[in-house]
């Protein structure tokens, strides 16, 4: 790409793109490719000047040669960019704001006398008509007290008042209109899919490959906890689907030979092959909007608490009206109440509020997906840790491989690779790790493979039996012995590792002995949220209760269980509501799903399974836990603000009422006061509330 460089500062760079003009999803294109680019800490394209700014922390080259090989017709370049990314809809909502702000002083300076009354005149009409119809279905609400204002003015004769409040109900329409279909926009978003490659079955077996690699008409596989990468059509195999992230209900749908699977849904149970239909996954995002529109999700109780309070002032402010005429006589003062509303601010400030404690969340790497679960998550007493891949290390490594029956230990670690690459989970990813670094070529000798959550894998080799997974699984489901004479190595085992045992069968082959570090931040991270008002800090685990205890007495938890299933965790979370606490649960697993969907608010690590994250409400990075502690105080800081700002409105307006009812302010200073602080306290919302110690 041949560009100019503008500007160059240490760790900044302007360049401008030697081309006339910019679409916006060439400007997505470039902004994608460029921050996939290491040591690039952030970037900004404007495409209306057709020029880019990179801050970075790499060598200058680095970011010279990034640009000279970006190609606008290089397919894989230009699939880094999301089909949606905001930046159509903030420019749609910017040209409809401004040209609502150009049209009316324009009008106002310009248009002749007679022509701007009939033009007033006109607009009035759409807000008396949306008044009457609120009182027909016998409501008195904000279209009622708008409507009223309108209604007087034009009465009195004082058509810039009337044209100043049209004006201004238009402008509040466009930015709660903004507001809220950016919420939807970015929660969609966020829910996309975040799948870097997939198995696709060929004629020498099944290949993982890039999802950008897949055409239509391949055939990929899925299994138990991965998420279906593309549109299709079920054609062998048979599966249960979660399609909350499609239609919002969470009941498992069955899918048979024959059925369509849509992207960005979840096999819960079983596997299947899908033949691909489209590489776009058609439909998906809209389909999201229209799943998360149809919703409460994103409402938060102190927004909703919002709305109502909004509407059911309103027969108030119209008694006040009618109150201060009667007694006064004074068109003027009675006016005032008119001028003056709460339901502008109250229902313009909690949104924005919301949203963004939600987009600073995701500036640090956290994808909330309502304002409910940040309210949820500032009052909650109660935390449940899962343990593997999250309290302890995210990327847990293979530290001994010991072998009975005189099996090879890399034949061993080959064949526990070639079973566990298929459902990747932090233990499953340690042994593939292993393998890998081993240089251990594991290509497919199984028949199907077999998952049983929170236990382990079950396949055929060459007719025989082989599994793996847990102590429990493999030896009193399973049934497996410990080889004749061997049965002292087996009790020397060193405790301190997590353990996978490999039979064949019937028959033990190999541990493979897991070292799963605990996370270098973990206590004092467990410190700081007892310091922040979190009461209970229990950590729940299948893993046995040896290994378990001890890191419960390291981490100075409040409680531990041991050796459980899933179901013992949610049953667990259970307890916890039944005592009166709310409780967060913390996990990265399959077998972590139903805990997580049980607590009031469900957090998954980022590169846990795919499940966990479409079951979770809150998706936090792996590379720390520190982010449960910046979720805390963004929490808290979200509702203070909140409150903060019922009581600035309140306060604010319900004194310009009282001057104008004295006579102090006149109705067109009272709206005009009215509106620049709702606007004030809109932008204020829109403020960063962490502290430089709290950023990333």
């Amino acid at each position: 790409m041949k560009c100019k460089i503008l500007h160059d500062a240490r760790g900044s760079l302007r360049v401008h793109l030697l081309k006339n003009r910019m679409s916006l999803r060439e400007a997505d294109i470039l902004e994608y490719y460029l921050r996939a680019v290491e040591g690039v800490k952030d970037v900004r394209v404007y495409d209306r000047t057709c020029d880019a700014i990179i801050t970075y922390s790499c060598e200058r080259a680095a970011i010279i040669r990034a640009l000279a090989r970006f190609s606008y017709e290089n397919e894989a370049i230009r699939a880094m960019a999301p089909e949606k990314t905001g930046r159509a809809l903030s420019r749609e909502y910017q040209g409809r704001l401004l040209t609502t702000v150009i049209g009316h002083y324009v009008r106002r300076y310009l248009l002749p006398k007679p022509v701007r009354l009939v033009f007033i005149f006109c607009r009035a009409v759409r807000y008396v008509r949306e008044g009457l119809r609120c009182l027909l279905r016998g409501r008195i609400q904000v279209p009622v007290l708008d409507a009223a204002a309108i209604t007087v003015s034009l009465a009195r004769g004082d058509f810039k008042t009337a044209s100043s409040i049209m004006f201004l109900l238009r402008v509040g329409e466009i930015l709660e209109d903004w507001t809220h279909r950016k919420s939807v926009d970015d929660l969609a978003r966020s829910m996309s899919l975040g799948i870097d490659k997939v198995w696709v079955r060929t004629p020498e077996g099944e290949v993982l490959m890039p999802v950008g690699r897949v055409e239509t008409g391949d055939e990929i596989v899925v299994r138990m906890g991965g998420m279906i990468p593309l549109d299709g059509v079920v054609i062998e195999g048979e599966a249960s689907v979660n399609q909350a992230s499609m239609t919002g209900e969470s009941v498992p749908v069955p899918k048979v030979p024959g059925a369509y699977a849509y992207a960005g849904t979840v096999l819960e149970e079983g596997s299947c092959v899908i033949q691909v239909k489209s590489t776009q996954g058609t439909g998906k995002y809209d389909q999201i909007v229209r799943m998360i529109e149809e919703s409460e999700r994103l409402k938060s109780t102190a927004e909703t608490r919002a709305f109502h309070l909004a509407d059911s002032l309103v027969p108030y402010s119209l008694g006040g009206t009618l109150l201060t005429w009667l007694l006064t006589r004074n068109a003027t003062r009675a006016l005032s109440f008119l001028m003056v509303d709460f339901s502008c601010a109250l229902k313009l400030a909690m949104p924005i509020s919301v949203l963004s404690a939600i987009r600073e969340a995701q500036d640090h790497s956290m994808t909330v997906k309502g304002g409910k679960f940040m309210e949820a998550l500032a009052r909650a007493d109660s935390i449940v840790f899962d343990k593997t891949g999250t309290l302890t290390h995210a990327r847990p490594t293979v530290a001994r491989v010991v072998t009975f029956g005189g099996a090879d230990e890399n034949e061993c670690l080959r064949l526990a690779a070639c079973l566990e690459e298929h459902y990747p989970h932090s233990m499953a990813n340690a042994v593939v790790a292993e393998a890998e670094a081993r240089g251990l070529i594991h290509e497919e000798r199984h028949s199907r493979v077999q998952y049983v959550v929170a236990h382990g894998i079950a396949s055929a080799v060459e007719e025989r039996k082989v599994i793996i997974g847990s102590y429990h699984f493999v030896f009193e489901d399973e049934g497996c012995v410990v080889p004749a004479g061997e049965q002292d190595k087996f009790d020397a085992l060193p405790a301190e590792y997590s353990i996978l045992y490999l039979a064949s069968g019937g028959t033990l082959m190999a541990a493979i002995c897991i070292e799963d570090p605990l996370r270098t931040e973990a206590r004092d991270v467990v410190r700081a949220l007892h310091g922040m008002g979190i009461q209970k800090i229990t950590m729940i685990t299948g893993d046995n209760p040896r290994t378990a205890d001890a890191v419960a007495r390291k981490l100075d938890l409040d409680g531990c269980l041991a050796g459980v299933l899933p179901a013992d965790k949610a049953d667990f979370i259970r307890n916890e509501h039944k005592a009166g606490r709310t409780v967060i649960m913390v996990g990265d697993g399959i077998n972590d799903t139903p805990a997580l969907s049980e607590a009031d608010v469900g957090i998954a690590i980022s590169d846990g399974a795919a499940i966990a994250r479409e079951v979770a409400d809150i998706t936090i990075a792996s590379d720390s836990l520190w982010s449960l502690v910046t979720l805390r105080v963004l929490s808290q800081r979200l509702m203070d603000r909140i409150h903060g700002n019922y009581r600035g409105i309140m306060t604010f307006n319900g004194s310009l009422i009282a001057l104008g009812v004295l006579g102090v302010l006149q109705p067109a200073t009272s709206a005009l006061l009215h509106n620049v602080s709702t606007i004030g306290i809109g932008l204020k919302s829109m403020t960063n509330l962490l502290e430089e110690e709290h950023r990333a």
